[in-house]
């Protein structure tokens, strides 16, 4: 079954389970907004400030006003940044509406429900309050209308949003923010309609054995009554039931009993099950609502670790805001949707309301394809007072309790807990889910779990000695290309391995983009603030994303060569907690790729097998057996694939077969050749032959310029200069070698002596020695090429995104090819994979220039090669140091720190080993075949057809 088709299955299958969990419901709702920020209703509205104040128009609901041309534009930072300080500011809009209730409502309790509206909001029904203001920007509220409407005839809604809240307290957790802040209703509005008794909320605890208890709490019940509760599986068949006896005016009860060999929640296998409750008065049906559900068992094991149905976990998560750059936190079950399964493709388990609570939808979809949740109370750095607070944890733990996937409650940001609110969460959660907080200074630790934020590869070894369980709810910030990946395999391990490690949560998931309506719609970061994320504002995928992906794979293989002696068992580590590697699929792939000249890059021809899948528990190691075709050496790579029970490919891990000097000498034959010209003048010696004239300067022994007979010159030039270390220029000879001619110049101090040789068919060869003995960034050599004249790039090794010491996961080999491109992670325009950068593992690459195209090609391994000067982070240039040149041959290239560790020296070496400078001690012999032009007669240059596929089974 194509993978396309599987997912569209997985689509109709989430929708499907949600219609069945509220079809049977006796609550009815009718919408007086759209349902999402695609479908949005017109309402009348004015604004108090900013563009179009004071004029009566119309806005779509749900919306932020600022998207829609209203007010105007604030980031949380504006108090520290521009010295704003808007905490009073009196923006407000007011909203009109005028709808009509179904007259078969007569008789019902009516509510009217804001799922999210920023933020204090007044809501009036034909001119009457409807209740309290509401203050928080992030929860759902109601009030009950019922005796403020007009059943069956017209009813007026007036709703006055203000931006910024009256209480200090809700400011200064929600407003005063590192994010965009906006005005607004941004999530549905709905008239919702009830019988008069009813049932109004529901707190379920499913444990992992089959205990099924539940506190339903009920509204206006005045006869006895009884409630019935049947548990559903996935079928729909009902595997338990119960039925309690209810007493006029109860206003909870609470029920217990067990269902058999349940199939158990855990974000592997997120199986869920449908209890059906049922309010019966006289044999009647009064009322019945749907939870959905899972059975699982959390525990905080103190001193331990985090433990899902007695089994311990680490979480690979990342934070998440709710985001769309046209649209703010106004979003939709779509957008919901694809972030879960963007998180689940990196192999992440775990995902962080940050820093409030989401759309519903993204819970549910959590819970039906399986993430770990940690649901958060708002409270950037300072917290809610504790008489607002109160109110706002009911309303978050009410809506959310019975998501088996929110697996904590967060209880405020980095300073923002009020300890007040901690014992809430319990008084609405019937499981008494652990409570903690996401920090940054140490002391805040709660319940035994650590969160502290930021911590480096060394400070984080230290805390997992204990006592506390670490679990650091924000590290590895991802501003730019720094962080997210870089730095995360070595810190990972750590986590992996120590008795106390629990994972954590990357920041963040997407930059947090803006599209400005007061500027042309051009996509704003704020700066330095909002471009923190692994993706770019409309998800596209940054290096960060495959790396992560590699690291996180719950396949673990650790081999990155094969051996000599490679007889086709890879080791391989099962990192799942609860899936058996036999519930995956293998499959390899021979390879052979395409070559320089030919029209199309990728694979040319490939023989695919799949494999019998290992039997490996969860933790433990084994081998992936290869049944290797007889001829498999010919091939030029082998690629295996890893496919989860899901159907999603969990990662692609890629190994050269050929050795380099192999895959070299088949683009080195060319037919063409004349005899090899040695030409001396005053200033330089010109080596030529098949049309092709280098010269080499005689003072310094560097290239200094190019000729070709069949195009103009090009201006690739200067080098190769060594990119760290000292070159004195001693002395230049010429000589022959058969028929070829040589150029030699010695050095005295690292770099020993470069020999330029030239081919009768036109291929110039470049030798050249360094010893520089010191720990250094990077190390190699460079050329000069105006970047303005690049046009596009072709190369075999990995790719297609760039590479640092410390995040060389993620890269497969091929060969690629790309188009120039400026783009700049976290500044744009997000066009990735970046064409600048550090590539590794390069056998050739082919450069195509206004100037024509020209071939770079090695007959060694491990040579990176660099494409530019490119920005590391956003702020000043040169972050890391870029070598000198433009483009550089590289035997080792730098890391890249986060932007936390920005005030470390730019120390990328403490998030790890991997981030620390290369020991440069042995003396480094390289060889470099340059080609400038398009030979006519290379023996590569072969149409192939389509890449042929050989389908062969075990």
């Amino acid at each position: 079954m194509p993978r396309y088709f599987k997912f569209y299955l997985l689509t109709l299958l989430i929708v499907f389970n949600t219609v069945l969990s509220n079809a049977q419901s006796t609550k009815e709702k009718q919408f007086l907004s759209g349902k999402d920020n695609v479908n949005t209703v017109e309402w009348d509205f004015w604004v108090s400030g900013g563009r179009k104040a004071g004029k009566w128009s119309k806005i779509a609901v749900p919306s932020h006003w600022e998207q829609q041309g209203f007010g105007s534009y604030n980031y949380g930072r504006d108090y520290v940044t521009y010295g704003k300080n808007f905490q009073f500011n009196e923006e407000y809009g007011v909203y009109r509406h005028t709808f009509t209730v179904p007259s078969n409502w007569k008789g019902k309790k009516v509510s009217i429900v804001f799922e999210g509206s920023m933020t204090d909001t007044e809501v009036k029904i034909n001119g009457q309050l409807a209740g309290d203001v509401h203050q928080g920007s992030f929860y759902r509220f109601e009030y009950d209308i019922t005796d403020k409407l007009k059943v069956g005839g017209k009813n007026n809604l007036e709703v006055v949003v203000r931006k910024m809240s009256k209480e200090r307290t809700v400011n200064n957790a929600e407003r005063l923010a590192d994010y965009w802040i906006f005005g607004g209703i941004y999530r549905p509005v709905y008239l919702q309609a009830v019988p008069q008794q009813n049932i109004t909320w529901i707190a379920i605890d499913a444990k992992a054995d089959g205990t099924f208890k539940s506190n339903v709490y009920l509204d206006g019940v005045q006869t006895k009554s009884k409630v019935k509760i049947d548990i559903k599986d996935k079928a729909g068949k009902i595997v338990a039931t119960k039925t309690t006896d209810v007493n006029p005016k109860d206003s909870v009860i609470s029920t217990e009993f067990k269902v058999s060999n349940p199939k158990l929640w855990t974000a592997e296998t997120p199986n869920l099950y449908v209890a059906t409750y049922t309010l019966i008065q006289n044999n009647k049906t009064v009322y019945t609502q749907n939870e959905k559900f899972g059975f699982r068992t959390l525990e905080v094991r103190q001193g331990d670790g985090i433990y899902v149905n007695g089994t311990k976990i680490k979480l690979k998560g990342v934070n998440r805001h709710v985001w769309w750059p046209e649209t703010g936190r106004s979003v939709n079950r779509n957008i919901d949707l694809m972030d879960v399964k963007l998180i689940k493709e990196m192999n992440m388990n775990a995902v962080r309301c940050a820093h409030y609570p989401p759309d519903k939808s993204f819970l549910e979809i959590c819970d039906s394809l399986g993430l770990y949740v940690l649901d958060e109370l708002a409270g950037w750095q300072k917290a809610y007072g504790t008489e607002v607070g109160r109110k706002l944890v009911k309303e978050l733990v009410i809506r959310d309790v019975n998501h088996p996937s929110i697996i904590f409650w967060a209880n405020g940001n980095e300073g923002g807990h009020n300890k007040e609110l901690v014992d809430e969460y319990k008084k609405y959660d019937l499981s008494n889910r652990t409570v903690i907080h996401a920090h940054h200074r140490p002391g805040n630790e709660i319940n035994g779990i650590d969160c502290n934020h930021y911590e480096d590869f060394y400070s984080t070894k230290k805390i997992l000695e204990g006592p506390n369980i670490y679990m650091p709810t924000e590290f590895l910030h991802a501003q730019d290309d720094g962080g997210a990946a870089a730095g995360l395999a070595d810190i990972w391990e750590l986590h992996w391995k120590s008795k106390l490690g629990a994972g954590g949560f990357i920041w963040n998931l997407a930059d947090e983009g803006l599209v400005r309506t007061d500027f042309n719609n051009q996509l704003d970061v704020n700066g330095v603030n909002a471009p923190d994320g692994i993706l770019g504002p409309h998800r596209q995928k940054e290096g960060s994303f495959y790396a992560i992906r590699e690291i996180y794979s719950p396949v673990h293989i650790k081999m990155k060569k094969l051996p000599a002696n490679f007889d086709g068992n890879i080791k391989v580590e099962n990192r799942f907690h609860f899936t058996n590697l036999n519930a995956c699929k293998f499959e390899y792939r021979l390879v052979n790729y395409r070559k320089p000249y030919d029209n199309e890059s990728g694979i040319a021809e490939e023989v695919l097998q799949t494999i019998t899948s290992p039997t490996i528990n969860p933790t433990d190691s084994g081998y992936v057996k290869m049944n290797l075709a007889a001829n498999w050496k010919k091939y030029d790579a082998l690629l295996l694939t890893a496919v989860g029970p899901d159907g999603n490919e969990i990662y692609t891990w890629s190994w050269q077969v050929k050795d380099s000097k192999a895959l070299t000498a088949t683009i080195l034959l060319i037919d063409t050749k004349t005899a090899v010209e040695l030409v001396e003048d005053s200033v330089n010696f010109s080596l030529k032959a098949n049309g092709i004239t280098a010269f080499i300067s005689k003072k310094t022994g560097l290239l200094v310029d190019l000729a070709n007979d069949y195009s103009m010159k090009m201006a690739f030039r200067n080098g190769p200069v060594l990119v760290n270390g000292k070159s004195n220029f001693v002395s230049v000879r010429t000589g022959e070698e058969g028929e070829n001619k040589i150029v030699e110049a010695t050095y005295s101090g690292d770099l020993k002596y470069i020999r330029w040789t030239m081919r009768p068919d036109g291929w110039l060869k470049l030798d050249y020695a360094y010893h520089i003995n010191a720990d250094v960034p990077f190390a190699g050599v460079s050329f000069d090429f105006p970047e303005s004249y690049m046009l596009s790039a072709k190369w075999l090794g990995d790719g297609p995104y760039r590479v640092w010491k410390n995040r060389m996961h993620g890269v497969t080999r091929n060969t690629w090819e790309k188009m120039y491109n400026d783009s700049r992670p976290g500044i744009g325009p997000w066009n990735f994979p970046e064409f600048k950068g550090y590539f590794s593992n390069i056998n050739w690459i082919q450069f195509n220039s206004v100037q024509g195209k020209f071939l770079v090609a090695t007959d060694q391994d491990d040579l990176f090669v660099r494409l530019f000067d490119f920005y590391g982070m956003s702020g000043p240039q040169g972050y890391p140091q870029l070598p000198t040149g433009n483009v550089s041959f590289l035997d080792a290239i730098p890391a890249i720190g986060s932007k936390l560790a920005l005030g470390i020296n730019n120390n990328a070496g403490v998030n790890g080993p991997a981030g620390e400078l290369n020991k440069m001690r042995d003396q480094v012999n390289r060889t470099l075949y340059f080609y400038f032009g398009t030979p006519k007669g290379s023996k590569d240059n072969t149409q192939f057809e389509m890449p042929k596929v050989n389908v062969l089974t075990d």
